[in-house]
């Protein structure tokens, strides 16, 4: 594999974050769409099932890699045969061993959460779907080696459209949780297809010793950091579907999906882009700090802005749709989760950078502290205020962001001031002129699109008054790369 200069990983970043932000764009719309019409037509819970479920899944999914794609993305030298070979038949051996647990224990688990029989069909064809998905794991590790982000998004976003699709129109036609399970199948098998024919691989049994040696070195911590970070979050759920109604559940899910739609949206690609970005650039060291500042300034830029827009907002828009005011319980646990949601726009970056350039057991120390703060404090204020309770615990926890910044510093000096800064000024200004307009306009939907925009318009004046060098510099960059 052909290693590339500053020059191209510059380029070709720059070209994958406009290619996965507007494809993703897209997806996100699809998805907005989607679950708009799901939670008219579904019950609290319904998605508690889901939710629930889902978490079980990403549970198991966690002991079907050990790192190894992890590995093999951030590897200085050039990936070999035998490195894919051998992290395909250790990954296969793994995924399949899980899959035959997980429809085992299919009919256990579903006595121990008392689902009916279309929640434990759900479960079962989650876990053959995440067979499927680990199929596509080395076309995809081809894809994101070469930096070729523009051709990675293609299968997210037909497995989008096929999930979204089936599910919508199944739940409009009363299908309940089945509306989940065909849809599960049909993306699992609709992405398969599609990373095969963008990214040809041939199917390879094999292992080298030496090869597993080598990446397990970066792997292992890699995927011991995940499993933690699956500990703190999709088991914490599957905790909170034993303690708390599926109603209440689902308010969780609810407010948490919202609040992570700009996070998803931005940060997701951040992630996808910086990892192997950074790792192509981790001896480049004033390189990786300039790259570190931008990804932060661009993630805050837009995703500060859409979380105060969301938490202003949310009111009005579920008051104007009748169907909607069942979700109203959701709105404190959304507010908190948006606080979450903003400083790991900042944390994110930092960790993905310290991975990058190998320093995986610094992240591991971060996510032991992560998974224990979470399973302390959530279970007390859960006891002590009900529900809303996760998601308060979630922004307290959140605000170790300081420490994360603190721990970065020991190895790249870069500055986050100005990354955050500009942009969180303009949100509060923005934030103020949103709520007063919402208080006029706030009654109808026309009122509410207006304010809409009003409020993105008051944003980027604001933003660019106060960061006119730094945003004028970024749009010189991005031209110059663009033209290249």
């Amino acid at each position: 594999m052909e290693e590339l200069d500053i020059a191209q990983v510059t380029k070709k970043s720059i070209h994958g974050v406009f290619a996965l932000t507007s494809r993703t764009f897209f997806i996100q719309v699809v998805s907005l769409v989607s679950n708009l019409l799901l939670t008219i037509y579904l019950a609290p819970s319904v998605f508690g099932v889901f939710f629930i479920v889902s978490a079980a899944i990403a549970f198991l999914s966690y002991f079907s890699d050990i790192g190894l794609a992890a590995a093999l993305i951030q590897k200085k030298e050039p990936v070999t045969k035998e490195d894919l070979k051998t992290t395909f038949t250790i990954q296969q051996i793994l995924v399949l061993t899980i899959v035959a647990i997980a429809l085992i224990s299919s009919n256990f688990i579903g006595k121990f959460y008392n689902l009916e029989k279309d929640g434990v069909l759900l479960f079962q064809v989650l876990a053959i779907s995440f067979f499927l998905s680990s199929l596509k794991t080395i076309p995809s590790i081809i894809l994101e080696r070469n930096l070729n982000f523009s051709k990675l998004v293609i299968p997210q976003i037909v497995e989008t459209l096929v999930f979204n699709t089936v599910a919508v129109v199944m739940a409009i036609n009363g299908f309940g949780v089945a509306s989940f399970t065909f849809a599960v199948l049909l993306r699992g098998i609709s992405g398969l297809i599609t990373i095969y024919l963008i990214s040809p691989w041939r199917i390879s049994i094999g292992f080298s010793k030496e090869s597993a040696k080598r990446l397990l070195s970066f792997g292992f911590p890699f995927q011991l950091n995940s499993f933690l970070a699956l500990v703190k979050d999709d088991l914490f759920i599957v905790y909170l579907g034993k303690v708390l109604p599926l109603a209440q559940v689902g308010y969780i899910g609810f407010a948490q999906k919202w609040a992570l739609m700009p996070l998803r949206l931005i940060m997701d690609n951040v992630i996808r882009i910086t990892f192997p970005s950074f790792s192509r650039l981790q001896d480049e060291k004033e390189v990786l700090t300039k790259a570190i500042e931008k990804s932060i300034f661009a993630a805050c830029f837009i995703i500060f802005p859409s979380l105060a827009g969301l938490v202003i907002l949310s009111p009005y828009f579920i008051n104007l749709i009748p169907k909607y005011i069942k979700w109203e319980p959701a709105l404190l646990s959304l507010m908190f989760f948006s606080i979450n949601a903003a400083l790991s726009s900042v944390s994110t970056p930092l960790t993905n950078a310290l991975n990058a350039i190998g320093k995986i057991k610094t992240t591991l120390y971060l996510m032991i502290f992560w998974v224990v703060s979470t399973w302390v404090l959530t279970p007390i204020l859960i006891i002590k205020i009900g529900f809303n309770g996760v998601a308060i615990s979630s922004a307290i926890i959140s605000l170790s962001v300081v420490l994360v910044v603190f721990l970065v510093k020991r190895y790249i000096a870069f500055s986050i001031f100005n990354s955050v800064f500009y942009p969180l000024v303009s949100t509060i200004i923005m934030g103020i002129a949103v709520y007063l307009l919402a208080l006029l306009l706030g009654q109808s939907l026309i009122g509410i699109f207006v304010t809409i925009i009003l409020g993105v318009f008051v944003y980027f004046v604001t933003a660019f008054v106060l960061a006119k060098e730094t945003i004028k510099a970024d749009i010189l960059l991005i031209r110059q790369s663009l033209k290249r």
